[in-house]
């Protein structure tokens, strides 16, 4: 049972813990690191490596998120994004790069995004993903799920990411018709990703939408103001473990439904790749990290989907930074820099093989300490 601690008279809190606050364990055997897998299979797709591109624009355009797929990642498209209210949003994001440190970045990512999603330009780039190759998937709001998807469901899509700060399966709304989830997901062929979400509670809800994937994490890094805005903060590691025992009981409940964990949150360094997965995911949803490869549309700058928010921006613009080098560079290595920020999957596969698992639904099992 986990610490509750008294923090004033009749009101307690839960002790939560920070990927930070824990560190893995090696056990007794070490193995090969050629002989170790980091592939793992969403429904009928399988993936080389656990990785999710973030659906920010700042990282994912239709030729990034197939370069993730080439690469053995997925790449998930924003499609209330740039790329679906613009017909080439190229200088937009040329000039979101060029802003620098700018005080009014907030106002101006509220500017591009006021213009109107266009239905033919979601079709549009879903047949650029498609011809692309590779598994193609787009995210949508809550809000605006059911609104878009004829339009998304038309195009073909192969997986549907439906994805919001904290996403339930019991919104109560006196005002509009809420999404039922579970009947939205019963009705669909293709599996669906949901999320965020952050306890166990929520978790195991959202398994029993049908959901093939749930989302743990609210895209926390140190440009997210969630916390100042709504005062929510997510420790990470206890969201994935406790999402993860949701799972365990989800398991019992159905016979055996397997649904999948993907991390978003404090993930920037292959060790936190590992201590994330360590924590029971089966992948991690990379923001951040991936706009400092080449590839990345913004040039080099980071901002968070719910950035742009008309009325309530959730996140800081961050300004273009140096390259680290290609995706695959990112993703694979070498690594010219000790900092953990490059070769994410190889620091990931050599912390796999020096605890003595050779895959990723083994290496669940790996012993944590807290060490601060």
């Amino acid at each position: 049972m986990r610490d509750v601690v008294e923090i004033g008279l009749g009101k307690t809190a839960q002790r939560g813990y920070h990927l930070d606050d824990i560190a893995i364990v090696p056990s007794r055997r070490t193995r090969d690191v050629d002989d170790v897998s980091t592939s793992w299979q969403l429904d009928a797709y399988p993936f080389g490596i656990p990785c999710v591109g973030h659906p920010s624009d700042a990282t994912m355009s239709p030729s990034s998120a197939v370069r993730l797929g080439q690469l053995g990642g997925l790449g998930v498209l924003n499609v209330e994004g740039l790329w679906t209210r613009y017909e080439n949003p190229t200088k937009v994001l040329d000039e979101l790069a060029g802003l620098g440190e700018d005080a009014r970045a907030t106002k101006r990512l509220q500017e591009v995004y006021a213009e109107p999603i266009r239905p033919d330009l979601i079709a549009e780039r879903v047949r650029e993903l498609r011809a692309g190759g590779g598994t193609v998937a787009v995210r949508v709001s809550p809000q605006h799920t059911l609104a878009l998807a004829p339009v998304i469901l038309d195009a073909g899509v192969d997986i549907l990411v439906i994805q919001g700060t904290i996403v339930s399966a019991e919104h109560v709304s006196t005002t509009d018709e809420p999404l039922n989830l579970k009947e939205f997901i019963a009705d669909l062929d293709l599996p669906v990703i949901v999320g965020g979400c952050t306890d166990y509670k929520t978790a195991l809800h959202l398994m029993r939408t049908g959901a093939a994937g749930v989302i743990v994490g609210i895209g926390g890094d140190e440009w997210s103001t969630t916390e100042s805005v709504l005062g929510i903060r997510v420790p990470m590691a206890s969201a994935i473990a406790d999402a993860a025992a949701a799972r365990r009981d989800y398991l019992d409940e159905t016979g055996g439904r397997y649904v999948h964990l993907i991390a978003d949150g404090d993930i920037q360094t292959s060790g936190d790749i590992a201590k994330a997965l360590g924590c029971g995911a089966d992948a991690v949803m990379l923001g951040e990290p991936l706009s400092l490869c080449d590839e990345a549309p913004a040039g080099g700058a980071w901002w968070h989907s719910a950035a742009s928010h008309p009325s309530l921006p959730r996140g800081a613009f961050e300004v273009a930074g140096e390259p680290l080098g290609s995706m695959e560079q990112l993703l694979f290595g070498p690594a010219d820099e000790a900092d953990g920020q490059l070769n994410l999957f190889g620091g990931l596969r050599r912390a796999m093989a020096k605890c003595g698992y050779r895959d990723l639904k083994e290496f669940q099992k790996v012993g944590l300490v807290l060490d601060r």
